[in-house]
Formats: C-alpha cells, structure tokens, sequence
C-alpha cells in the first residue's frame, strides 16, 4: 500500500499526535476486514448476555413475589439493585477502559456478572438477591460504555453508526432468547436454573475474551502499553494495512486519567450536559417498562408464558428499532432520529394508556413501544461515540450511561410504589410516556458540529 494523506497536516501535530492521527485515518477511510468485524460481534454476543441477565429478573420477578411473600415495592428494589450497581459500573468502573485498555476491562467485567449470576442460584431471601444483583449490575454498567468504543473505534466511517447501534442490538435478542428458556424451563426446574445457565454462558465468554478480543489501534497508539508496537502492527496486517517503523516516545506529563471536568471544556459542556439530559429520562422509562411488563401482565390475569411473551415483544421491537436506528443514522443526522423515535414512544405509549384492547392490539403496541423507545436509546451510543475522542471516549459514554442508570434505578421503584399506592396502570403509563418526550427533545438540541 502506498502512504497514507491523514486529514490533519501531521506538520501540525507532534510526532505522538501524527501517528494517533495516521492509524485513525487507516481505520476511518478502509473497508472493514474479519478481525475488525469479529471484534464487533464479539461484542454483540456479551451484549446478549447483558440482555440475558438484566431480563431474567424482570422474567421471574412473579415467580420470586409469590415464594419470598414480597410486596410490588420489595420487587422494585430487586429491580433497582441491578440497576444501582450499572450506574456504578459505568461511572466508576468503564473508565478504566480508557486507562487499562478496552479487552482488560471487558474481562474483568464479565468475570463480575459470572459470580453474580452464579451465585445467585443458591440465595434464599430478599437481601442476598439485592447484594448480587448490584455485584451482577457492576459488571453490566463496566460493559455497556466499552463495547460502544470498541465498536467506534474498530468501525469504518461509514459502518461506525450501524457497527455501535447493532451491538446494542445484542441487548434485545439475549432478551428474546431468555424469554423463550424462562417460559419454557421456570415452570418445570423453577426459577434458579436460569440464573446458573446465564452464568455459565458469561464464563464461557471470559477465555474467549481473553483470547481473541484484540486491543484497539487508537488505544494502544495513545496509551503505548507493553509491545505496543508489535501488537499495532500485528493488528495492522490482519486489517490489509503496512506496518509502522516506530512508535514516538510518548510526551512527559501525557496522564492514561481522564477527570471528569474534561467532559466540560468549552466544547463538551453543552452537548455532555444535553446527553445525560436525554439518558436520563430515556432511561427512567425503558427499564421500567423492561422491568414491570411481564409482572404487570401475569398480575391482571395473563397466564405465566404468555406474560413472558408479553416481555419478549417488548424486546423484539427493540431490536428492530436498535438496528433500525443504526442503518438510518449511515444517511440521516442521529440526534433527529432520536427525536423521531422518542417521539413515535411517547404517542404508543399513550395510545396503550387509552384504548381498550385485546391481547392482539396489546402485544402490537407493546412491539411498537419497544421499536421507538429502545431504538431512540440506542441512538445516544453512537452520538456520545463520535463527540468524545480517543482518550476520553469510555470515560464519556460511562458517565452518560451512569447518568441514565440513575434514572433506571429512580423508574421501577417508583413505579412500584405508584402500583402499591393503587395508581392504576393507565396513568402510570401516560405519566411515564412523557420522560421519551423530554429524552427527544434533549437529543434534537445537541449542536450538529458536536456529531460530525
């Protein structure tokens, strides 16, 4: 291959910038190769294992009311627990990825969802459930962040929208699949089972994690950690691209630390800010719904698997809109269609509230909710992606997700003592419709030269 034009003038740049900048290019402007490609559905497939374990207790969420005697209040803590423990994965542990490397911290965070889940098979009350949920959600919330910049920065230019959006895709199809195992296993082996089989599954990832999740070409340029370089250039040639004679000597005083105020210069505040805005209440609403669906529906007398259907097509929709949000953004401008899909959320989700209907029209709708509301989710993964550079980009996704799990953990509690307090179903759904309205409108202002 002959030499590459970088988009910057590396005469503008120190020699440490200008070969971040070369391998960015290589990686921007050339058709994606196998390496780069499996990274990606590496990603996706632990992306069904956080659906799979996030789900399952929404799944069997009636099952654990009825043998442990717990009130709609008590499930909604077992619900939060997970949640509180992502909020802490994504603000506290994720940005080691931009410090340790990508692979390591996915290795580590998988290894703490296999204890959680694994453990949770012998626990036999309330407050050993909450205490692994939130170890089994601290890995979760160490997960979501990082596969987002790996799929960044392992995608094209023109696959990095569609490459970050389908590995959230992954999400709902682990969902889907735990539906079908929990409808079908819970009746007959009870509801422990599926806890153990989802953690085996999360420690089967962890050799191939180890093994054949590669480090990405931006982090090691920018962090040089030990054989930098000849893992750049193995790297380099699995990807059709020449090697590197050498690596600059990386500056005295460069920090692997990213603070916090750094996603407040001048240039970030406003769309960070807009960001956690938008998760936020995006957020507050779609675990909700995720978590309270298959009880709400086996508490107005739905037998038990189709309740669990009912949870399924909430999750096929959202892997309809999870994919269809990122072939979309490959031609349109992501912050409108996160608009667009929130606001297409907020109408379903009021229609759901007002109209009488059968089971047909129900699980229709409840199809279309999880279509707008996870697909316009989704599209702040790719949009924080392409606002935060290299050094920081783990640490930015993280605290936007940390943001949006707080809001997770807010919804299903207070959903739950809204259930308790005898609010009916209907209001509770209009009142939660309107957080997607918000989450809308936060996205559609962030400034159009943050996402280019």
């Amino acid at each position: 291959m002959g030499a590459d034009t970088t988009s910057v003038s590396e005469n503008d740049l120190t020699p440490y910038e200008a070969v971040q900048e070369k391998l960015q290019y290589k990686v921007a402007n050339s058709p994606m190769k196998p390496v780069q490609i499996t990274a990606i559905i590496m990603c996706f497939v632990l992306n069904m294992i956080d659906g799979m374990d996030v789900l399952i207790v929404s799944f069997t969420s009636s099952t654990l009311e009825a043998e442990w005697g717990l009130s709609k209040l008590q499930l909604g803590y077992i619900f939060s627990a997970g949640l509180f423990g992502m909020m802490l994965g994504c603000l506290f542990l994720a940005p080691f990825a931009d410090r340790i490397g990508r692979s390591k911290l996915l290795f580590t965070s998988t290894a703490f969802i296999t204890v959680g889940m694994l453990l949770t098979t012998m626990v036999d009350g309330l407050e050993q459930m909450l205490v692994l949920r939130f170890i089994t959600g601290l890995g979760i919330g160490g997960i979501l962040p990082t596969m987002a910049a790996i799929a960044s920065e392992f995608a094209n230019e023109k696959q990095r929208n569609f490459s970050v959006g389908f590995v959230q895709g992954g999400w709902s199809i682990g969902a889907i699949l735990t539906g079908f195992f929990v409808a079908w296993a819970v009746p007959q082996f009870g509801w422990r089972i599926v806890y153990g089989v989802a953690g085996m599954v999360s420690a089967i990832m962890l050799p191939l994690i180890y093994w054949f999740m590669p480090e990405t070409l931006t982090f090691m340029a920018k962090n040089q950690p030990k054989n930098a370089l000849k893992r750049i250039n193995s790297l380099l040639i699995k990807m059709g691209h020449d090697e590197i004679n050498h690596l600059p000597e990386k500056p005295v005083g460069v920090s692997h630390k990213t603070a916090l105020r750094d996603l407040f210069s001048a240039k970030l505040k406003f769309p960070t800010l807009l960001l956690w805005f938008g998760v936020f209440f995006a957020f507050m609403t779609l675990y909700t719904l995720m978590s309270w669906i298959p009880n709400i529906a086996t508490s107005s007398g739905m037998p038990f698997e189709l309740a669990t259907y009912a949870g399924m097509a909430l999750n096929v929709g959202a892997f309809v809109g999870t994919v269809g949000i990122g072939w979309l953004a490959t031609w349109f401008r992501i912050n409108r269609l996160i608009f667009i899909y929130m606001l297409c959320a907020f109408v379903f989700m009021f229609l759901y509230a007002n109209l009488s209907m059968g089971y047909g029209v129900m699980f229709g709708l409840i199809v279309l909710i999880g279509v707008s509301a996870q697909g316009g989710i989704t599209g702040f993964y790719p949009a924080a992606a392409r606002f935060y550079p290299v050094k920081m980009r783990a640490t930015g996704i993280g605290w936007a997700m940390g943001m949006g799990r707080s809001g997770a953990i807010i919804g299903p509690a207070l959903f739950g003592m809204m259930f308790d307090a005898g609010v009916s179903i209907q209001t509770m759904f209009i009142i939660f419709s309107f957080p997607l309205l918000l989450a809308g409108i936060a996205a559609f202002l962030i400034p159009k030269k943050a996402l280019e």
